[in-house]
């Protein structure tokens, strides 16, 4: 019983982002096994047509236990640029289009901004968790920040080159991944996922 006790929990993220993955990792830390939908053999591209973060985040989290009767959570981020009205928001990851990467993404925003001098912006997240008895619970995470006039650093994924958050003089993508998890959009909503998982024990 006792070394059942110091196994790490199981649960799945339900994501087939690599970047993702490896990052919930470092935050969730040793305490879970997190496992992914390659882990899992689920190759599916699961839909997220929602038109919120939260909606979307809980269908993904659905579907997996829907499929797989598993405890699991799913994320969904968006980035809120002011002077774009808070565009792209729930269409973060397909910002240039369907088929577009982040690249392209990242592209399109400095075009929309260039010139511009509001360029106040915030990531929020959405984790979804569901209990392997079926309950459901929602989780945020907020980071406010500005967009940067051009790329800067070579870690992180997605927007992170261009993302300053407020109260540092670098990108996310120029910080180490332990510091950028402390205060990231991410960060903030997986550490209240970690404290609910960890008194529900």
């Amino acid at each position: 019983m006792m070394e059942n006790a110091l196994e790490p929990r199981t649960i799945v993220f339900a994501s087939h982002n690599a970047h993702k993955v490896e990052e919930m990792r470092r935050i969730c830390g040793p305490e879970f096994c997190l496992l992914s939908l390659a882990d899992v053999g689920c190759t599916t591209d699961i839909p997220e047509d929602g038109d919120t973060l939260e909606s979307n985040a809980l269908a993904k989290a659905r579907w997996v236990h829907e499929h797989y009767g598993v405890e699991c959570f799913a994320d969904d981020t968006g980035l809120e640029v002011d002077a774009l009205g808070g565009r792209p928001g729930v269409h973060t990851a397909r910002f240039a289009g369907p088929e577009c990467d982040a690249a392209a993404n990242v592209d399109l925003l400095l075009r929309l901004l260039d010139g511009r001098p509001d360029r106040t912006a915030r990531f929020r997240t959405v984790v979804a968790h569901i209990a392997a008895d079926g309950t459901e619970r929602t989780f945020h995470g907020t980071c406010e920040g500005s967009i940067a006039t051009g790329r800067s650093g070579a870690a992180g994924f997605g927007y992170d080159p261009v993302f300053v958050p407020a109260g540092r003089g670098c990108t996310f993508a120029q910080m180490t991944p332990e510091d950028k998890n402390a205060i990231s959009h991410r960060g903030r909503a997986t550490a209240l996922l970690i404290d609910f998982l960890r008194n529900s024990l």
